[in-house]
């Protein structure tokens, strides 16, 4: 215990970093779960938006945001195309399947860029260098 102040904000920085992360996971994980059984479910695209929400707040770097939105435009647009479903020909339902995960990938990851874009705005507008 030496060394380490009760209520030290250390502690509260490191449960909000894993709080980010199993909320990084945990949207991806619903994603894929609720992509093959209830791909219309409000109570999912609520759960995932907020699950985003949190991740936008709490997970994403500076050196991340950049990278974080090219991911979110190929998972929207991809999720919006229906891309995956010449799959159909091949196994019934599997395209539709892989287009309702994606499609579900990207309302979670779809909260998270609108922040992360409005933080990148915010730098861009700073006057300076």
């Amino acid at each position: 215990m030496a060394g380490r102040q009760v209520g030290s904000r250390d502690g509260g920085r490191r449960w909000l970093s894993t709080a980010g992360a199993v909320s990084f996971l945990a949207g991806y994980t619903i994603s894929i779960i609720a992509g093959l059984w209830w791909p219309t479910s409000g109570g999912v695209i609520g759960l995932l938006s907020v699950l985003g929400v949190v991740v936008g707040l709490l997970n994403i770097t500076g050196k991340e945001i950049i990278p974080y939105l090219v991911a979110a435009i190929a998972l929207v647009l991809i999720g919006n195309i229906g891309a995956f479903s010449p799959l159909n020909q091949v196994i019934f339902g599997l395209g539709d399947s892989l287009n309702d995960i994606v499609r579900l990938m990207a309302i979670f990851t779809a909260p998270a860029a609108v922040i992360q874009a409005g933080r990148a705005g915010i730098v861009l507008a700073k006057p300076g260098e």
